[in-house]
């Protein structure tokens, strides 16, 4: 019986693509984290009864490093829960292909060719050159801004004396520090970041670190690579970045400018920002950042007016650069989307950016991508309106927030029905994994396109 189970075990992973595996690999993980969820040592002697919902909600949020909780952690964890949440932070920032490449190369094992192809569709590369070499770079690099920065953390924690022992500071600085790199968001005090709202120096650094997690991994390495080129030729030879590298730059810069002068205006004189122009301008700033995949935040949600809102929810849709720790549409698909939009309008054919051409083929993933996303989000809107007892803004505001693993809300995620759960999982899990890769998950390997094209003939549009 075991060996036809096995058998068959083995049949279905050679008939699985890729993608197949490497989403199937995600659902193991999450199961994996509900069951350590479960145990009770991780657990506050008083803390609530939590339901196997609640749980696997828990699971989906840690895997997906979203942040959106049905019950407050504070309140149902100890320290040993906590960093068990750290360490399954890592496991869903980094990925799980990721981790398990690092764990072959520490033991001297051999990376196999189908073990690089889950790391190419894991970390969205169009290479298959180079993939063991990225991981190894990125990793090292991920762990090393954790720690130096979860240190100084914890030593301006001590000289601010914002905890009682160093002890406590470190704790909770290695916790902010991790936090902020895989944009988790995840309170476990009560109240976030919002003790630091007039720290502006510790503000910009918690933005450093969340754009380092959420702006692309090859941007990382291309970034590494021209530091050290830069040394090395002393600028007797120009560094070429890629197109992928410019674009996740530009656009991630593009709509943090943008989202910061929208949120300023937005909320100028507002209930939160009635001080002065520098808080105002620093607040928007903090949040056009964080909003966009890191769901840290220095205030109460419900401070805010309608419009800065439905700006946040745009900016949470809108979500990180591929290939990060991120979810959401993602900043290079929009981007594309929106340079399409231009170029029809203009009456042109091709997309022409940083002296390169858009590819056909990438122009009609980003179509794809935007309009499967925001018909998912519409429909868990309108599903939610029919089984919630709350405000549509706030279904908007949780829907776009799960979406694009954020993890900021209203304060209606524990109240939500189990239908609601679910739905909001399946959301959470939908932007971690990509709308893309969900989609070719339905893919069989079999499935081709057809060999021959049909006759052409025009219709009328619009």
């Amino acid at each position: 019986m075991f060996y036809r189970l096995k058998k068959k075990i083995r049949a279905k992973y050679r008939e699985a693509t890729p993608i197949q595996l490497l989403v199937a690999y995600y659902g193991i993980a999450t199961i994996i984290t509900f069951g350590l969820l479960c145990l009770p040592w991780i657990k506050l002697p008083d803390a609530p009864k939590t339901t196997l919902i609640d749980n696997l909600f828990m699971a989906i949020s840690t895997i997906s490093v979203t942040g959106l909780s049905t019950f407050p952690i504070d309140q149902v964890y100890n320290e040993y829960g906590v960093i068990l949440l750290e360490v399954l932070f890592q496991v869903g920032g980094f990925g799980v292909t990721m981790l398990a490449t690092v764990a072959m190369v520490l033991t001297g094992r051999r990376i196999g060719l189908h073990q690089r192809q889950l790391i190419q569709f894991d970390m969205n590369q169009p290479r298959l050159s180079g993939m063991v070499k990225l991981v190894t770079s990125v990793f090292g690099l991920m762990i090393m801004v954790q720690l130096v920065f979860g240190l100084l953390f914890s030593l301006y924690f001590t000289w601010r004396h914002v905890y009682d022992s160093f002890s406590d500071a470190l704790f909770h600085g290695m916790y902010i520090s991790i936090s902020a790199v895989t944009n988790a968001g995840f309170d476990v005090t009560g109240d976030s970041i919002a003790p630091f709202r007039q720290d502006y120096g510790f503000l910009l650094i918690i933005m450093v670190l969340v754009i380092i997690g959420s702006i692309g991994y090859p941007v990382l390495t291309e970034i590494e690579a021209w530091f050290f080129y830069k040394l090395r030729y002393r600028g007797l030879r120009k560094f070429r970045f890629s197109l992928f590298c410019k674009l996740a730059v530009f656009f991630a810069a593009i709509f943090t400018v943008v989202g910061t002068i929208l949120l300023y205006l937005s909320e100028n004189g507002g209930l939160h920002l009635r001080a002065d122009s520098l808080h105002n301008f620093m607040s928007a700033m903090f949040y056009s950042v964080s909003s966009r995949n890191a769901g840290l935040q220095i205030n109460s949600m419900n401070d805010f007016n309608h419009t800065t809102l439905l700006l946040l929810a745009l900016l949470m849709f809108i979500g990180a650069s591929p290939s990060s720790v991120g979810g959401g549409v993602r900043t290079t698909t929009i981007g594309i989307f929106i340079l399409y939009l231009y170029s029809f309008i203009r009456g042109r054919n091709n997309i022409n950016i940083f002296n390169r051409r858009i590819s056909r083929e990438d122009i009609q993933k980003a179509i794809v991508v935007v309009s499967l996303s925001t018909l998912l989000c519409i429909s868990a809107v309108f599903i939610l309106s029919a089984t919630e007892d709350a405000p549509l803004l706030s279904l908007v505001f949780e829907v776009a927030s799960a979406f694009g693993t954020t993890g900021l809300s209203l304060g209606i995620t524990d109240r939500l029905s189990t239908v609601g759960k679910i739905v909001i999982m399946v959301l959470m899990f939908v932007g971690r994994i990509g709308m893309l890769y969900t989609l070719m998950f339905f893919i069989r390997k079999r499935d081709r396109d057809l060999s021959y094209k049909m006759p052409t003939e025009k219709i009328i549009i619009g």
